[in-house]
């Protein structure tokens, strides 16, 4: 339906329930002055009752929450009913017809008289609280948007027909095996290694790395393992014109580049030697 043919439609609504509005006003009326109320209060108590039934229907139509939906149709058949006894009370009460009326019973069996007049007296005071929950329904009513709604159902369609379907178990692919890894390289201690040259490489960067850990072996230089008669040699070179007060082991262990515990045995072999030179010398 077009923008026009929606503006006809409520506004035939509108005229509809105002007319419906002006029959039963009189005879709300004439019910409120029969059960105590003065000009004014008998003026505004249509208002009250079927006042409160649009303001059900408006309820209805905004809010989306089926609880609060139900809620105001509750509210509005409820309304609905209430005013429909008062109208046919009235047109079974000709005294209430008159144009000043003080009081009159509104039926003649006395248990149903009471009914009446508790059904008239508390629809204003439901009129309050009916109307201040629709109220604050309405206020806080959030409307759902329509492209969240169609995915969350699409969602819910979409899982429920995966729950119904077994799932079929997917084929693994098979795990190539790794490659062997190459044996690694063992350096006799015995033999002395030919030194490896090292190329210097230019840094990539300027800043210095930190050090990261214990470097592995496989990753440092190799360097010659001398000997014990190797090391010897070179501590007789290094100190042939040293005195035996000079022949210490921090002093053989610098100039062989040695552990401290080898430039000790070389140290104490150094001064025996020496010692027994001496005496082959002067015997």
């Amino acid at each position: 339906m077009n923008r026009k043919g929606k503006f006809l439609l409520v506004l035939a609504l509108v005229g509809v329930i105002g007319g419906a509005f002006r029959v039963s006003w009189n005879a709300l009326r004439d019910i409120a002055k029969a059960v105590g109320a003065d000009a004014t209060g008998a003026t505004l108590y249509p208002f009250v009752v079927d006042g409160l039934m649009a303001l059900a229907l408006v309820a209805t139509l905004v809010l989306t929450d089926k609880a609060d939906r139900r809620f105001a149709l509750r509210v509005l058949a409820a309304y609905t009913l209430a005013s429909l006894v008062l109208n046919f009370v009235h047109g079974l009460v000709p005294q209430l017809h008159a144009k000043e009326v003080d009081w009159t019973r509104l039926a003649e069996w006395g248990p149903a008289n009471y009914a009446l007049v508790l059904l008239a007296t508390s629809l204003p005071v439901g009129s309050i609280y009916f109307g201040s929950d629709l109220v604050a329904k309405v206020l806080h009513h959030r409307p759902t948007e329509p492209v969240n709604a169609e995915k969350t159902s699409e969602i819910t369609v979409n899982r429920s027909t995966s729950d119904l379907r077994e799932s079929t178990p997917t084929e693994v692919a098979p795990v190539d095996t790794p490659p062997a890894l190459p044996a690694p390289v063992l350096v006799d201690l015995v033999k002395p290694v030919e030194p490896v040259q090292v190329r210097a490489v230019a840094a990539e960067s300027v800043r210095p790395r930190a050090a990261t850990g214990r470097v592995p072996d496989i990753a440092r230089s190799a360097r010659p393992v001398r000997t014990a008669d190797e090391l010897l040699d070179e501590a007789r070179s290094a100190t042939a014109d040293w005195p035996v007060g000079e022949l210490t082991a921090e002093a053989i262990r610098k100039a062989v580049r040695t552990s401290a515990a080898k430039a000790r045995v070389l140290r104490e072999t150094l001064r025996a030697e020496r010692t027994a030179g001496a005496d082959e010398a002067a015997a």
